[in-house]
């Protein structure tokens, strides 16, 4: 357990990544992590696996800190500053390979409503998170919202994570490992701290990788390695979610996206947002979905509107290329979970909400 007392605060370093690449006040906020705090002014900071780490948005990049042992020499800072660079480069998925303007541009011809609030909400991307914080994070996400899930995960890592640094008298926890949430008093616990149902879902995966696989983590992050299909079928054992493992095309659906569906498309999501926007149609869905929430309803336009023609054309081809089955059905309340249930891969009948 290591605090402040013993550590010292690095200068901070650049990432390069401009913010139409990368933009922390949405992509942090948007649902997908619930670990990041608020930690000045444009920064934010987190802990993980026994490093401490800031980040700072400024007008052209992303800067970040971390905090070392004071008795670690030049050489073993800079060796870590490399590990941490590495890190952030994986974390927030800036593979030279995945250049984000163009795919706003490119969503934006293909899509009117795409184009409509892109301006406003630049530099969304899809974290390639931890898969076992993925998925136990995406278990607590069920009928939540997210100020709520992200209550519950400090909740779950002030009890079974390592504290790693204070800061501003706030206290930053790694994700608890497998094997701390498998005892038997996990749930009985969890439900003590208000987790409710989900105290049981949580305590079951976890109990699952460890009794099934030699190592439960590992072959998480294998999951990344098969194609989704595959993928989707081995998260039906769990309550799991694709977000951390590599489908760029997975769509998380819950009952909020399911209105952006009704409402914007007319359609059912799943394959046709993927026709729509692409190989990296998941990407795009995380843009729409965050456009959506509530805490972004007054959000101002910091860029400059993109010219952009739209082919109008899209919306008919796709609507061609759906059967009579495939066009969306308003639904009873009850089939409706249960069509939600097929793609999110939920762990009860309940409907999630991450917003």
């Amino acid at each position: 357990m290591t605090t402040s007392m013993n550590k010292h605060m690095s200068t901070w370093r650049s990432l390069r990544i401009p913010p139409e690449e990368l933009r922390l006040d949405t992509t942090l906020k948007c649902g997908q992590a619930f670990r990041w705090k608020v930690s000045g002014e444009s920064q934010w900071s987190c802990a993980f696996k026994g490093r401490f780490i800031t980040l700072r948005q400024t007008d052209s990049d992303i800067e970040y800190q971390s905090y070392f042992p004071i008795k670690k020499s030049s050489d073993e800072v800079n060796h870590e500053f490399e590990l941490i660079d590495k890190f952030l480069m994986d974390y927030f998925n800036l593979s030279p390979m995945i250049n984000l303007r163009e795919c706003y541009d490119r969503w934006s011809m293909a899509d009117k409503h795409f184009a409509k609030i892109a301006c406003q909400f630049k530099g969304i991307r899809i974290l390639r998170q931890d898969p076992v914080e993925n998925l136990f994070s995406f278990i607590c996400s069920t009928n939540n919202n997210i100020n709520r899930i992200s209550q519950m995960i400090e909740k779950l890592c002030s009890r079974y994570g390592n504290l790693v640094y204070t800061l501003n008298g706030h206290e930053y926890y790694d994700f608890p490992t497998l094997d701390k949430l498998v005892s038997s008093n996990v749930e009985s616990e969890l439900r003590q701290s208000g987790f409710g149902y989900r105290a049981k879902y949580i305590s079951q995966t976890a109990k699952y990788l460890t009794e099934n696989y030699s190592d439960g983590e590992k072959w998480l992050y294998s999951l990344r390695n098969v194609d989704y299909k595959e993928a989707h079928s081995a998260l039906l054992k769990l309550s799991g979610c694709l977000m951390s493992l590599d489908k760029n095309n997975a769509i998380p659906i819950d009952t909020h996206v399911w209105q952006i569906a009704q409402r914007e498309y007319g359609f059912e999501i799943g394959d046709h947002f993927r026709n729509l926007f692409g190989d990296y149609s998941g990407w795009a869905h995380s843009v729409l979905f965050t456009a959506d929430l509530k805490a972004f309803q007054d959000r101002p336009s910091s860029f400059t509107t993109m010219d952009i023609t739209i082919d109008t054309t899209i919306d008919a081809k796709i609507d061609s290329t759906l059967s009579e089955s495939d066009k969306i059905i308003v639904p009873k309340k009850k089939s409706r979970s249960k069509n939600i249930q097929k793609e999110s891969i939920l762990p009860s009948n309940k409907k999630t909400r991450r917003f």
